[in-house]
């Protein structure tokens, strides 16, 4: 940006001096650093001005919100009592999942909560666990593993397929899904989500739109899979409209991959910067959904 960009600079355009100041200098530097320093004091000028023109926009929508409504930041406390909850297949949860649950249950914005039977601890709330918040979202709570989810898709297959093919399957499997870090298709495949306008409006997206791309349709690392296997269906009413009997089925885990995980750190950081909570449960940060971030 050639000559930077000081404080002094934005109080000659007319800023006031308040907390305004420090946030239009974070995000100059954070996503203005190679623009001539003319050229950011026009556009800074502009958002001065007429701050509710750029309500929303990735760069200078946070600079519109300290200058039209600052967020006030306040230490948050725990509440003493926690918010009502449940836990389905309790006696097979372990403890430290159902304490992860225990201390989300008291954040202020907390209205109730629930495990599953599958719950397991995780970075925040507990895998497994869900939590309904008043007017805000906790990033950890969405998890970095935006979509994590399982699927089952049942073929109209006779078992005895499954012996008899196992080889080719196995084959078609490795051909076809990639997992862990560095693993991504040799063919890349299109889809309409990189149209969306997230990826051309907020910066941090837009940095990580290369890294989705390349990962699409694979699964990640860790506990996902993907595996065939027999399904047996003995509900004559089933959602599927299948006759009771058994079939092949080929189940598969996935998730977000890198594309999360950035998101939810980065949403994370700004959380904590928004909204101080004790150091055990800091994680736990949320933004109210009427703030910019």
């Amino acid at each position: 940006m050639g000559k930077k960009l000081s404080g002094k600079d934005l109080i000659k355009l007319g800023f006031p001096k308040n907390n305004s100041i420090n946030i239009t200098l974070g995000q100059i530097n954070r996503y203005h650093k190679r623009k001539k320093k003319e050229q950011v004091l026009i556009e800074a000028k502009k958002v001065l001005l007429h701050p509710e023109n750029y309500q929303g926009d990735g760069v200078w929508g946070k600079i519109a919100e300290s200058l039209l409504d600052p967020v006030v930041v306040k230490k948050q406390e725990l509440k003493t009592v926690r918010a009502p909850f449940q836990i389905y297949g309790e006696n097979e949860i372990e403890e430290q999942a159902k304490y992860q649950l225990y201390d989300a249950l008291k954040l202020p914005i907390s209205v109730a909560g629930a495990l599953m039977p599958d719950a397991h601890a995780g970075y925040g709330l507990p895998i497994g666990g869900v939590l309904a918040t008043k007017n805000a979202v906790i990033p950890y709570g969405v998890g970095v593993d935006i979509g994590c989810s399982m699927c089952l898709t049942i073929y109209p297959i006779p078992v005895s397929y499954l012996k008899g093919k196992k080889h080719q399957l196995a084959n078609m499997l490795s051909e076809h899904t990639k997992f862990g870090m560095r693993e991504t298709h040799q063919v890349k495949h299109d889809h309409d989500i990189f149209e969306r306008d997230e990826f051309k409006n907020i910066p941090l997206v837009k940095r990580l739109k290369d890294k989705a791309y390349k990962q699409l349709g694979t699964s990640g690392g860790g506990n996902h899979f993907v595996e065939f296997g027999s399904v047996s269906i003995t509900d004559p009413t089933n959602e599927w409209g299948l006759k009771p009997g058994q079939y092949i089925g080929i189940l598969s885990h996935s998730g977000s991959r890198g594309l999360g995980a950035n998101i939810a750190k980065h949403y994370t950081y700004l959380a904590t910067k928004q909204c101080p909570l004790p150091k055990h449960v800091q994680h736990l940060a949320w933004l109210d959904l009427n703030t910019h971030d």
